[in-house]
C-alpha cells in the first residue's frame, strides 16, 4: 500500500501554493475572464439581445495542471509528486481564487454611456441589418458600404459611427479608470471586441483577425 509521506504532501501543497501565487498574479494584473463576463453583460444590454446564449469559453479556463508554470511541474516531476494529487489540489484553490476577481461597468459614466449607445442602436439597426454598418476587430463600429445608403441618410450615418465610437471609446477608458488600472483600457476594448462580434445578430458584418469583412 503507498502510504503518501508528511514530506510529498507538504510538497504537494508548497507547489500548489506557487502555483496558485502565479494565477492570481496573472488573474490581478488582468482578469481576462471577468473582463469577458463583464464585457457580454453591457454588449447584451446594449443590443437588446441578453436572453440569447452565445458562447462564452475562455481561453483561461483551461485545467490547473495545463495551467501550471513550467518551474511548478519540473518541482513536482522531481519530488516524485503525481499530477493526480497535484491536480486536486490545484483545481481546489485556483478556481476559488479566480471567482474572486470582478470588473465593475456600473459607475455613473459606464451607465450614461451604456444608456446612450442603447438609444443609438436603434438608429444603428437598420445599417447593421443592411451590411452598410459593421463591427470591428477593435471593439468599434465602422461603415462597410456606403453604396447600400441612400444619398439623404449618408450624413446622418456617418454621424452615428462617429458618435457611437466616441462612447465605446470612452466606456472603455472609464471601465479600466473606474477599475483602477487605466492600462487595462486595451484589454478591455480587446474583450468587448469580442464580445460584440459574439452577440452580433446573423447576417451582420464583421472584421475578422485579418481585418477583412466577414458576414455572420
Amino acid at each position: 500500500m503507498n502510504v503518501t509521506s508528511p514530506t510529498k504532501v507538504f510538497s504537494v501543497f508548497g507547489i500548489a501554493f506557487f502555483a496558485l501565487t502565479a494565477c492570481v498574479t496573472i488573474n490581478v494584473y488582468f482578469p481576462e475572464a471577468a473582463a469577458t463576463r463583464a464585457a457580454d453583460s453591457v454588449v447584451c444590454e446594449v443590443l437588446g439581445n441578453c436572453d440569447d446564449n452565445p458562447d462564452m469559453t475562455n481561453k483561461n479556463d483551461s485545467s490547473s495542471l495545463d495551467a501550471l508554470p513550467a518551474s511548478a511541474r519540473l518541482v513536482a516531476a522531481g519530488s516524485g509528486i503525481g499530477y493526480s494529487m497535484l491536480g486536486k489540489v490545484l483545481n481546489t484553490l485556483v478556481p476559488a481564487a479566480q471567482a474572486q476577481a470582478d470588473i465593475d461597468v456600473n459607475s455613473a459614466g459606464s451607465r450614461d454611456l451604456r444608456q446612450s449607445m442603447e438609444a443609438r442602436q436603434q438608429k444603428l439597426k437598420p445599417f447593421l441589418d443592411s451590411g452598410a454598418v459593421g463591427f470591428t476587430n477593435n471593439g468599434l463600429v465602422d461603415v462597410r458600404d456606403l453604396g447600400l445608403v441612400s444619398l439623404p441618410q449618408r450624413a446622418m450615418l456617418r454621424s452615428l459611427v462617429s458618435a457611437e465610437n466616441n462612447d465605446r471609446r470612452e466606456l472603455y477608458a472609464e471601465i479600466a479608470r473606474v477599475n483602477g488600472h487605466p492600462e487595462w483600457e486595451d484589454k478591455i476594448q480587446a474583450a468587448f471586441a469580442e464580445r460584440w462580434i459574439a452577440r452580433a445578430s446573423s447576417g451582420w458584418y464583421y472584421q475578422n483577425a485579418s481585418g477583412n469583412w466577414v458576414q455572420k
